[in-house]
């Protein structure tokens, strides 16, 4: 108990001065000197316990928080601008109500993994995200469970990468005979979604994020027999 008492005595809240310290709004333009202009804030690993001022944010587009000792997350929904948003290596045990994704219209980047959420309650909620494209939720307990993968993805409709796969049409169409390249995470449908963390800049933050759903769409194009049949389907008639 006195171990879990000096820990929890080290743990340090979210101030403006600590996201000034760690935001910026442009390359060029290095850190920001208010809330409302950052574009980007890395606070990984600092032994955060709360996200108190980060709703003050309102221009921010990428959110990195992984590696802290969060719980809730409910400030973030003032932060209706963000694109990606990394929670990897927290103690998130519930996530936010549906009405609080639906407030981040532009998020397409969601890192979950290796949290405590083992509720599947969570995956309804996340179903208020319009435009979430890539989701991580693989170390949790949720994922251990089973049918994991096809209750997320039949979910989430806008979703089209899961973990370490694309999502395939055999997972969509119950049932449905495939040739081996286009089952259910064949070894074309692998995408790394969490790359090393090394955030140097906004603008490559940002480019990273445009390049892994340019990828993810192209799988999808190229091993979704649906959007293949399709594409031919406009060719003729065109």
């Amino acid at each position: 108990m006195e171990t879990l008492s000096a820990q929890k005595a080290l743990l340090v809240n979210c101030s403006e001065s600590l996201i000034l310290d760690h935001g910026c709004c442009t390359v060029l333009e290095g850190n920001a000197m208010d809330l409302k202009d950052i574009l980007l804030v890395n606070l990984s690993g600092l032994l955060l316990k709360n996200l108190d001022q980060i709703g003050s944010c309102k221009a921010l587009k990428i959110c990195i928080l992984a590696n802290n000792f969060l719980t809730k997350i409910d400030p973030l929904i003032e932060c209706v601008s963000l694109v990606k948003l990394d929670l990897k290596g927290n103690q998130i045990t519930h996530l936010p109500s549906a009405s609080f994704w639906s407030n981040l219209k532009d998020l397409q980047l969601l890192n979950l993994h290796d949290n405590t959420i083992a509720d599947r309650s969570n995956i309804s909620a996340l179903s208020g995200c319009p435009r979430l494209t890539a989701l991580t939720l693989y170390d949790t307990p949720l994922s251990l469970k089973r049918n994991y993968r096809h209750c997320v993805v039949n979910s989430l409709w806008s979703l089209k990468a899961l973990d370490h796969h694309v999502i395939s049409d055999q997972e969509i169409v119950e049932n449905w005979c495939l040739h081996p390249k286009f089952k259910t995470m064949a070894s074309p449908f692998s995408v790394n979604l969490y790359p090393p963390l090394n955030v140097d800049s906004y603008q490559n933050e940002l480019k990273m994020v445009h390049e892994l759903i340019v990828k993810i769409n192209h799988i999808q194009a190229n091993y979704c027999p649906i959007l293949i049949i399709q594409k031919w389907i406009r060719g003729h008639l065109t």
